[in-house]
């Protein structure tokens, strides 16, 4: 009908034309032309020259009918029309690369010697300055002094002894679980060990023999078992807990590279936390042994247990190792077991079979010295 009177041959035609234009038109960002067919369907925003309405009777087929691999459609409100994106793998292509290139730098930097520089400097006790640095450290990465046990910053003689500050008595209760997080941070990766290898992040792995320094043996008893790794950000609490109680056997430091631990070099370096420098704690538990890996990085000045000191430095360029199993060396769920002098990355081992894991947990999550982390199944 047209203003009231039914549409002669002439019109009926015209209006068909301009309705088949639009159909398809439509179907180069529709999955589906709309048509009683597909009444009420959810588009997909995906679409196939299979999908694409047929031309009118007599009219050539448009240039666009031929297949197109598969694309992304997103939504462009200032067009008013869905736009083709990237597929899925073409995305991860370009974060690849990208990933890549951000770390290409760290190469070329002398990451030992900025990791030197930087222990020096936070351990030097030097008055107001030392108490600008801190003030400074404090407002950018937002801090939250009050829960250290000494909340003036004033009270600090060297950044390291802000940065192992204490906590005060209580702020970290542990949970209910047989495992629970050892650190304030974020979750890099965590879930069962496939066979020897633990997965880093997308398109990289690392095997628990590289990890542990070479030891196969070791290595041998995580077999399909249970990994965590755990990231500490700069503004984070610095000291490391016991997941549960456990006796110390042996320590291992591995000396290797110093490259960054955060997320973005995590996905660009093959193996990063099998070849940055490490400290490898060995405990016997009830549950069987379990390993916690102190991961170095870029200005991580030094790490320490609360049994041996300072660890590194020196770094005599050599595998070193202690054995314990002449001492009676205990220490309880959620005491301390170590420190970082400056952040870094914690890796956890267990053995088969896999644990149940919090079920709240997720990659790159935020989480809480004493939280429930897993429990034996």
């Amino acid at each position: 009908m047209w203003c009231g009177r039914p549409l002669c041959a002439a019109e009926a035609r015209s209006v068909s034309r301009i309705r088949a234009r639009s159909c398809l038109k439509r179907s180069e960002f529709c999955e589906t032309p709309r048509n009683a067919s597909t009444a009420g369907e959810p588009r997909s925003g995906r679409h196939s020259g299979a999908d694409r309405a047929a031309p009118p009777a007599g009219r050539a087929p448009a240039k666009s009918a031929r297949p197109l691999e598969p694309r992304e459609a997103a939504y462009a409100p200032e067009k008013k029309r869905f736009i083709e994106c990237p597929s899925d793998s073409a995305f991860q292509a370009f974060h690849n690369v990208s990933d890549r290139s951000a770390v290409l730098p760290q190469y070329l930097f002398p990451k030992q010697a900025l990791t030197n520089f930087a222990g020096w400097v936070a351990g030097k006790e030097r008055g107001a300055v030392t108490t600008w640095i801190i003030r400074r450290f404090v407002a950018k990465y937002n801090v939250d002094m009050g829960e250290a046990l000494e909340s003036d910053i004033h009270h600090y003689k060297s950044f390291n002894q802000f940065f192992t500050r204490a906590l005060k008595p209580g702020m970290r209760p542990l949970a209910q679980a047989d495992l629970v997080c050892p650190v304030d941070g974020a979750i890099s990766q965590f879930g069962a060990i496939e066979g020897d290898q633990i997965f880093q992040a997308k398109g990289h792995n690392y095997t628990t023999t590289a990890l542990v320094g070479g030891d196969a043996a070791l290595a041998a008893k995580f077999a399909h078992g249970s990994f965590a790794t755990l990231y500490l950000s700069p503004k984070d609490y610095h000291r490391i807990h016991m997941p549960c109680d456990g006796r110390l056997v042996r320590m291992i430091h591995v000396p290797g590279d110093l490259f960054s631990v955060n997320p973005t070099t995590a996905r660009g370096v093959p193996g990063l936390f099998a070849r940055n420098e490490r400290v490898v704690c060995v405990f016997e538990s009830a549950n069987g042994p379990f390993v916690l890996v102190l991961v170095g990085a870029t200005i991580v000045g030094s790490m320490a247990t609360v049994w041996h000191g300072v660890v590194n430095p020196p770094r005599v360029g050599e595998l070193r190792e202690w054995h314990y199993n002449d001492q009676q060396i205990d220490i309880k769920k959620g005491d301390e077991m170590g420190r970082f002098l400056l952040g870094s990355t914690v890796v956890m081992l267990f053995p088969a079979p896999a644990l149940a894991f919090n079920p709240d947990w997720s990659p790159t999550r935020a989480i809480r010295l004493g939280e429930a982390m897993a429990n034996y199944a």
